[in-house]
């Protein structure tokens, strides 16, 4: 049964044991085209960047989510692990390095995300534009963005609109109470207008959202969340365990099992959300293009 939580969990400082749920195989030869094919082409991966659980699976299939704009990001968010600090220059080609390798991975969905560059004037929304047009010239593939909120700069968002992307995806990550812990500089308001932007000036453009799980956050407040998401038009829905990267990064306050997982995912479906992934692995980029329909 779907657990309750009615009191506010207080931070634990060691590192918890993983649950036997949580156990991923060790990383197969299979991975070796996609790791190479990512060396040749010197791109990142939000897959190696934000040590995904899933990678060993994924690059077994040949499919690895891009991340541009740099290795470096201008936000000290307490979950992830890309890298912050001195950002680096864009670099021109990477839209055509990107696009080349997606279609000799022979993808058919591909999901474009990025670091937060608070230091570009844009955010980097031209780059996504850049991206988006020569994946699809180049592989006519289904292109997903992942994106950061630029600031809530209306403009920028919307020069990623207008690349027409397959899925416009935002992630809220955790509930509002936590925004200062988890996602910092970050407004969780922000986050809810992004994503009713999207769905004002490009009505029929599928829109998705992601939260981590296991951070502190109570049932009730998790559920207002989605009727919040739900209220500004928001389509589709991933629901993930939260996996402390480094014993830097935040603690895992708590682990969801499976079943938890698949009755919030139900509720999610009750609320209205077309499409929900749910379960401890998901992650915002887990199966997109199933989730999304284009495979």
């Amino acid at each position: 049964m779907l657990e309750i939580l009615t009191d506010v969990p207080q931070p634990s400082s060691p590192r918890r044991r993983l649950p036997r749920w949580l156990k991923r195989p060790l990383p197969q030869p299979e991975m070796q085209f996609t790791a190479n094919l990512i060396e040749e082409f010197q791109l990142e991966t939000v897959c190696e960047s934000a040590k995904c659980p899933n990678r060993t699976e994924c690059w077994a299939q040949q499919t690895a989510t891009f991340m541009i704009l740099g290795n470096v990001c201008t936000r000290p968010c307490g979950f992830c692990s890309v890298p912050k600090g001195k950002t680096e220059e864009l670099q021109a080609d990477e839209p055509q390095r990107v696009a080349e390798a997606a279609a000799r991975l022979g993808l058919k969905h591909v999901v474009i995300t990025s670091v937060t560059r608070d230091d570009l004037p844009d955010g980097g929304a031209e780059h996504f534009y850049q991206c988006v047009h020569a994946v699809r010239d180049r592989t006519g593939a289904a292109v997903e963005v992942l994106t950061p909120d630029f600031r809530g700069n209306r403009a920028a968002i919307s020069r990623v609109i207008a690349a027409q992307p397959d899925v416009f995806n935002h992630n809220t990550e955790t509930v509002p109470r936590l925004y200062e812990r988890v996602r910092r500089n970050a407004v969780y308001r922000g986050t809810l207008d992004l994503l009713k932007q999207v769905k004002d000036e490009a009505p029929h453009m599928p829109t998705k959202s992601g939260l981590m799980l296991g951070l502190g956050e109570t049932t009730q407040e998790l559920l207002d969340v989605l009727a919040d998401l739900r209220d500004v038009g928001c389509d589709m829905l991933t629901l993930g365990q939260y996996l402390q990267p480094t014993p830097q990064h935040l603690p895992v306050e708590r682990y969801v099992p499976p079943e938890e997982f698949d009755e919030l995912g139900n509720l999610a479906r009750s609320l209205g959300f077309a499409m929900v992934a749910s379960g401890p692995f998901v992650r915002s980029s887990y199966h997109a293009g199933e989730m999304a329909g284009t495979l």
